[in-house]
């Protein structure tokens, strides 16, 4: 699975393309902020930033950055706050679109712009496959836990049942794959993660599309090979597997 450090790594990349996106000094709310890491990063930069995130975040322990607890329905802030509003792989998620981009219009100063990072169809194909050599490689991981113990001690048989029961776990894990965000199912995401469908939906909530364009990077939800495949082989290697993801420039029509 994709580490925490190394999905740092691949954030801190990917917010050069957003930092280019924002006027310099501006104030800036990020939505679904996670941990923090990107807010704090924007901050350093001179960015005057404000970062949301739902109390129950699997992020919530691990925050770094100051962040306002959010209720997944209103954004805290009131009208009119923001020069700017960004995501990271957040919009997939949502539910109810309609009434975040409302949310987003009414923080949004006259003029302001929206940045949205999203996941392409390219990172869902390419992780639901690589989820197979995945599981792979966690029971290799596990494999002298399998050797069944010499002697009669319980605490060893007892923790290599457990280390079988995790490797039949990963084994299964491939077929029992789920979708990743709100919409369709495991086969049909890929249709929902099509640019195509979010310019529809942008322009549906009343946003025009000033720039769009992919990120350059690839990567998987299953980073089989971590930090041992550098970002700038991941940067060639988006030319010929597709990028993970893709930035959307917005603003209020």
């Amino acid at each position: 699975m994709l580490s925490i450090s190394f999905l740092n790594q691949l954030r801190a990349a990917e917010l050069a393309h957003i930092a280019a996106c924002l006027p310099p000094g501006s104030r800036v709310l990020e939505i679904g902020a996670g941990t923090g890491q990107q807010a704090r990063l924007l901050s350093d930069q001179g960015f005057d930033v404000s970062a949301i995130e739902i109390p129950i975040s699997n992020y919530s322990a691990s925050r770094i950055f100051p962040i306002t607890d959010y209720d997944g329905r209103t954004i805290p802030f009131p009208d009119a706050s923001f020069d700017a509003v960004f995501s990271s792989n957040v919009l997939e998620h949502v539910p109810d679109l309609t009434n975040l981009h409302r949310e987003i219009r009414r923080v949004l100063k006259p003029g302001g712009r929206v940045i949205h990072v999203l996941p392409t169809p390219a990172w869902r194909c390419w992780t639901t496959l690589s989820a197979f050599p995945d599981a792979l490689q966690s029971v290799a991981s596990l494999a002298a836990r399998l050797v069944p113990p010499l002697g009669g001690r319980p605490q060893a048989w007892r923790d290599w049942r457990a280390a079988l029961n995790r490797a039949v776990r990963y084994l299964a894990a491939p077929a029992l794959q789920r979708r990743h965000g709100e919409r369709g199912i495991l086969l049909t995401e890929p249709w929902f993660f099509r640019p195509a469908w979010w310019r529809r939906n942008f322009a549906a909530n009343g946003f025009q599309v000033l720039e769009d364009r992919p990120m350059g990077m690839f990567y998987t939800g299953n980073m089989l090979l971590g930090e041992r495949l550098p970002l700038p082989r991941r940067e060639r290697l988006a030319a010929w597997l597709g990028s993970a993801c893709h930035l959307f420039l917005l603003k209020a029509a």
